[in-house]
């Protein structure tokens, strides 16, 4: 079983950015797809950016969170088992905690790690 930890998340005003590191305690090399996930107050868990095995980035469809395309760079370091997510122009609406994960998920989630965005 591999144990997914996130960090990197704090407090920050909008516009601001921040890099989330997502870190697997087993190989993730063999994992198709794996992705970041965000759980706002009162909401469900929504997939926002996904990245294939082969470095591609795939954004997740509209049924999550389109307003982060173009704004958020998921990236992924197979050696390493880490998966990076990249987030500029930060708006307060992207306030959650965040999680990495599979897509589909398969393992236990992690703690997450807060982001909020406020002035």
């Amino acid at each position: 079983q591999v144990q997914l930890v996130e960090s990197g998340g704090g407090l920050v005003q909008p516009g601001g950015s921040l890099r989330l590191s997502c870190a697997a305690s087993g190989r993730i090399f063999s994992i198709n797809i794996m992705g970041w996930y965000r759980q706002a107050p009162g909401k469900e868990r929504e997939l926002v950016a996904a990245i294939t095995n082969r470095g591609s980035t795939v954004y997740a469809d509209s049924v999550y969170a389109d307003s982060v395309k173009g704004r958020f760079t998921i990236s992924r370091d197979n050696a390493k088992n880490t998966v990076i997510l990249q987030m500029n122009s930060l708006k307060p609406e992207d306030t959650a905690v965040y999680f990495c994960n599979t897509s589909p998920v398969r393992f236990s989630w992690g703690q997450g790690t807060q982001v909020t965005v406020s002035s």
